[in-house]
């Protein structure tokens, strides 16, 4: 095993991120297996280097903290991410449906525009979302839109973050729950959220909840008349390969949040409430490569502790509850319920 020491000290180790979409316009204008090149970095490459090298559990300094709280190429990053998603999608959409691919190519094609939705879609969207200017959240809505899964910046912010670790939250996964089951529990259920926590809003400001200031209806209006643009400039058949890549992309974010608290339980206080959230309510992950392709994400113990920490400051805390490898890795074993239940619920045992 090797020491992985922090590649960087400042932002240009996050330029990493650049290689998906790069890697997504070689497979948006390939054929056969250069089609899924996104999917062999994220899901092969990825996790076979993050077996290889120690996690950095390294924090910067509180002067360091301070410097880098509010650097704009921080930002600047994050920012970059969104015109070359929205880019990479129109580039998608436009040969999607060509007469020159196989079905072997637009399934390529579609899994690594699936990808793109999970990672420069809904992780920049949940990062941009935490943030409390117009314009980032305007860029948090609209790169959730990709995944037609807008419903996601209501509940997550009002609703997950509350409620995590606890039964009344609909993406916690439950021990010995099924990555599979928790996707149509976590799927249905986080609408049902946001649809609840926006009539509560709405009853609160003494308006109707099918008024028209309905953050969540204003929502599925535009998700729908977004997939009949679709079909109305690229065809029926590039409007459901569309549809297939917003699904993998939802699956994504499902799929991390069930590794992210899976089995984790906040206390009861009282009949009314549960300890406050702490660093041990979330899965940690210092796996160097993993945090870097996600902007940090994974470093998931500190966000929920301090929701509104920017990526490049999060803190790893030692007693938080470590995973054995990164994200990547870690969603892999997710799909092999037998494996990830050996290797997980022993760890319960002792967090």
């Amino acid at each position: 095993m090797f020491k992985f020491e922090t590649m960087f000290k400042t932002w240009p180790k996050y330029l990493t991120i650049v290689s998906l979409p790069i890697l997504a316009f070689i497979a948006f204008s390939s054929t056969g297996w250069k089609t899924l090149l996104p999917i062999f970095e994220a899901f092969v490459f990825i996790p076979l280097v993050e077996l290889l090298f120690k996690p950095d559990s390294k924090n910067i300094t509180a002067e360091e903290e301070l410097k880098l709280a509010n650097h704009p190429l921080y930002d600047f990053l994050i920012y970059l991410t969104f015109p070359l998603h929205l880019g990479l999608l129109v580039y998608f959409l436009i040969g999607i449906a060509s007469p020159e691919l196989t079905l072997f190519d637009q399934i390529g094609r579609t899994t690594s525009m699936g990808l793109l939705c999970g990672v420069l879609g809904i992780n920049v969207a949940h990062e941009l979302g935490h943030r409390n200017t117009k314009h980032e959240q305007f860029m948090a809505k609209t790169l959730l839109l990709t995944s037609l899964y807008m419903h996601f910046f209501i509940e997550h912010n009002r609703g997950h973050h509350r409620n995590v670790a606890t039964p009344e939250d609909p993406s916690t996964a439950r021990k010995n729950e099924l990555v599979y089951t928790f996707w149509f529990r976590s799927i249905i259920f986080s609408f049902i959220s946001a649809w609840n926590l926006e009539k509560q809003r709405l009853r609160r400001a003494k308006k109707s909840t099918l008024s028209f200031t309905n953050e969540l209806l204003q929502f599925v209006l535009i998700e729908i008349a977004s997939v009949i643009a679709i079909f109305y400039f690229f065809g029926i058949e590039t409007m459901l390969w569309f549809l297939v890549s917003a699904f993998i992309g939802a699956i994504l974010l499902e799929t991390v949040q069930y590794i992210e608290h899976y089995g984790l339980q906040r206390k009861k206080v009282n009949d009314k409430r549960y300890e406050d959230t702490n660093p041990t309510h979330s899965w940690n992950s210092n796996h160097t490569m993993g945090r870097l392709f996600l902007f940090e994400l994974s470093r998931h113990s500190d966000h929920h502790y301090q929701p509104h920490r920017k990526y490049q400051i999060l803190k790893s805390h030692k007693n938080s509850p470590q995973m054995p490898t990164g994200y990547p890795g870690m969603m892999l074993l997710s799909l092999v319920p037998p494996i990830w239940f050996r290797l997980m619920n022993p760890k319960l045992l002792h967090n």
